[in-house]
């Protein structure tokens, strides 16, 4: 039996109202025959996969997952709840929890009240009427953020709290699949089981989304070349995005014949026939290990949220044909038509749970809020200095260094100084000996070793399982590294140009460094991610190869981001992010300036005073911490970092001979957080600063320094400021135009006369 259309009510009635009247009513009069009750491991109804029992949990799933939704749009308005994005219509999504183990890592679409119910159900003595409603109210005592957000999120259930659905979440979905076979392959303990499959699901609308298809695109890429991805992703399709429609058929017709990304259909809208369907898709990718894309029919009623007032926009006839199509009204029909249930007992277990989510509702209301700042930002960024520096120290097994670098005679700390990219590699090679699950990849880093050669020989010493290529994807760099740490690996993933990191910022913005946040610091994304950048390239590359773009870096939340300009900086600064990503959880970005990569000389051509010896494991650096060229120097401190630190060396030397001065330079190493502590320190004894910044005028690191000095209260100082233009790069010789050089250095001194 399905479900009768409900005749048109007056158009200034809430729709939610509507809803929820139109259940009491199917019930109340339905007529239909009901059969023999089946016992608790029968067929709910003949034909169907699902069995007596589990309609029934399934049934309260769903009657859990509505009255939620209704229960936030009557307190809204009270100010005792902050969320009313619903489930309503997508209820059959507990299908999927039902049929996956609470131990399939779950990254969820916002229309997932049902699945999280019937998940819960997977651990005793789990509440998801009360963990919802502490959500709902932003509780402090709220389990899965903190208060932070509403998320559907679980630490014990494996569900990774998702704050942006709009298909940021597909990537690192797909990458914690491929991170699970990735473990069998160097040997890494998974925190789960070792046949797990990874869930993803999101809307129709989501699914025409750049960031949906280029993992849906990966997926495919990595079935096609024969490795596992056991990714499951559930296309919960209701017809609509806020207001507009997908087109009748459109998911269909795009992902039926997608080769290499296998293709199911399931109801959602019917528990008795939709059940099997899903079961097929679910046991397919666990047993395959193959990407697979579940298309799941839904339907959406009650509008977007709470605020969408559909009957503004869409006819009282079309609202009436989508409310007819109720999910729940096909529940109630099985419940009948089985004999599971009475239409008394149907109406009672209606209300009860009605009475139940309202209850704890008004329990949530009480409970404590966030209402300071420290606790907003407690989970943000945590840094715990003593550990951090212990494991940054910690030396990786002598043994394992020696046949990594191919003889004690090669170790790096017995060999001559070295430029930066040799120093990098030197330290990238002892951090895959200290941690065996470190990965490093990206683009061109295996075989070639790098656009710079930078990653040259770690392949060879620590296989094509930890040191490997990927496509040509940033976004999906990013989203396997969040799926790597998702499953306790050390990601080292490269992007091989900082303009290039434009393309997938939002992976690092509003994902993996969000995390930590939004999930009370029960989930993190320990990460260290390569990037070289930076400009004063000769003779090559214009905008894509010389980017200053940093601000696109220091805007981000939580992230750390160290800039080396020497190659023992860059070993110590390696080594301290691997310590914070390893101790802290911390996301990390380790920017390296391409210029300075093969820069042996300082002032003459083979002085070599640009190259620098390999410092002995037992050394690292504190987060924070800057170095101090001439310490007691004082008429003139010149703050910079990168590239600016070799060139305001060269210009202070010309400066000492025009001017007399002694001038102090001071590499700040660390770009974010800036150590606000330590530029004030170097401000208080200078006569005069100068800022060398060679990001843009009005997007650099300048504006940081200058607010640290002028905060700490040194105003009264003779002040200039050298920094790039406000353009994007051009090619070749026209790019000096563009950025700081020694004589605009110099010459911005001499303005401090």
């Amino acid at each position: 039996m399905t479900a009768k259309a409900i005749p048109a009510r007056m158009k200034g009635v809430n729709r939610a109202e509507i809803c929820d009247r139109n259940f009491s009513e199917f019930v109340q009069e339905w007529s239909g025959d009901v059969r023999r009750r089946p016992a608790a491991g029968e067929q709910v109804l003949p034909g169907s996969a699902l069995d007596a029992n589990g309609f029934v949990e399934l049934l309260e799933s769903q009657l859990v997952s509505r009255h939620l939704d209704l229960m936030a749009r009557v307190l809204r308005v009270q100010n005792k709840v902050f969320y009313t994005i619903g489930s309503s219509g997508h209820e059959g999504n507990a299908m999927v929890a039902r049929l996956t183990r609470h131990t399939d890592p779950a990254f969820l679409h916002y229309r997932s009240g049902g699945f999280m119910a019937e998940r819960f159900r997977k651990l005793p003595g789990m509440d998801p009427v009360m963990d919802s409603a502490l959500s709902f109210a932003a509780s402090a005592e709220d389990p899965a953020s903190g208060g932070r957000h509403k998320v559907w999120g679980s630490k014990p259930l494996w569900v990774l709290p998702q704050t942006s659905t709009i298909a940021s979440h597909l990537p690192k979905a797909l990458g914690t699949a491929v991170a699970i076979e990735q473990a069998r392959r160097i040997g890494h303990a998974l925190p789960i089981p070792d046949d797990s499959i990874a869930i993803c699901s999101f809307g129709d609308a989501s699914s025409n989304h750049a960031t949906a298809q280029t993992a849906f695109n990966a997926a495919a890429w990595t079935a096609y070349q024969k490795l596992p991805a056991p990714v499951l992703f559930v296309c919960e399709d209701n017809g609509i995005g806020i207001s507009v429609k997908t087109p009748d058929g459109w998911i269909g017709r795009n992902f039926r014949n997608r080769t290499d990304l296998d293709y199911f259909h399931a109801d959602g809208l019917d528990l008795a026939a939709g059940y099997g369907q899903v079961q097929a898709a679910v046991e397919h990718c666990r047993r395959r290990r193959r990407p697979t894309f579940l298309h799941l029919r839904t339907t959406r009623i009650m509008g977007h949220a709470g605020t969408d007032f559909e009957i503004e926009w869409r006819s009282i006839e079309e609202l009436c044909a989508v409310e007819a199509t109720d999910p729940l009204l096909r529940s109630a029909a099985i419940a009948l038509e089985s004999g599971l249930y009475s239409k008394d007992e149907l109406l009672a277990l209606y209300e009860g749970i009605r009475q139940r989510c309202f209850a704890a509702a008004e329990q949530a209301d009480r409970t404590p809020k966030i209402d300071t700042l420290e606790q907003v930002m407690a989970p943000l960024a945590p840094y715990t200095p003593m550990a951090v520096a212990k494991e940054a120290e910690r030396p990786a097994p002598h043994d394992t260094r020696v046949v990594a670098f191919g003889g004690e005679n090669k170790l790096p700390e017995t060999l001559p100084p070295r430029h930066l990219s040799i120093q990098i590699n030197n330290a990238l090679h002892d951090l895959f000996c200290k941690y065996p699950e470190a990965l490093l990849f990206g683009e061109d880093v295996a075989q070639k070793g790098g656009v710079y050669t930078v990653t040259k020989g770690l392949q060879k010493a620590f296989k094509g399982s930890r040191v490997f290529n990927t496509l040509l994807d940033e976004t999906m760099i990013l989203g396997l590294a969040q799926g790597y740490a998702n499953m306790g690996m050390l990601p080292l993933p490269e992007i091989q140009y900082l303009a290039y990191f434009h393309n997938a910022c939002d992976q690092i913005r509003g994902e993996a460094a969000s995390l930590q946040f939004f999930s009370n610091d029960q989930y993190r994304n320990p990460m260290v991610v390569r990037i070289a950048g930076l400009g004063y390239q000769r003779g090559f590359g214009g905008h894509f190869h010389n980017d200053n773009s940093i601000a696109a870096l220091r805007d981000i939340p939580g992230l750390v981001v160290g800039c080396p300009s020497r190659g023992d900086d860059a070993a110590m600064m390696l080594r301290t992010l691997a310590a914070l990503a390893k101790v802290d959880g911390r996301v990390g970005v380790f920017l390296e300036p391409i210029a300075l990569y093969m820069t042996k000389d300082l002032y003459e051509a083979g002085d070599g005073q640009w190259l620098f010896p390999y410092p002995p494991q037992e050394q690292a650096m504190a987060l924070g911490e800057g170095r101090v060229y001439q310490p007691e120097a004082d008429d003139l401190v010149v703050f910079t970092y990168g590239n600016g630190v070799p060139m305001s060396l060269r210009a202070a030397r010309d400066i000492e001979r025009r001017l007399g001065w002694t001038v102090r330079v001071v590499d700040l190493r660390w770009l974010v957080p800036l150590n606000e502590g330590f530029i004030a320190e170097q401000a208080r004894s200078a006569k005069r600063i100068l800022i060398v910044d060679e990001g843009r005028h009005s997007a650099g690191v300048g504006e940081g320094i200058i607010t640290a000095i002028s905060e700490a209260g040194y105003r009264a100082r003779p002040f200039g400021r050298v920094v790039g233009a406000d353009t994007y790069t051009p090619l070749a010789g026209a790019a000096f135009l563009v950025l700081p050089g020694e004589e605009d250095i110099v010459a911005a001194a001499e303005r401090l006369v």
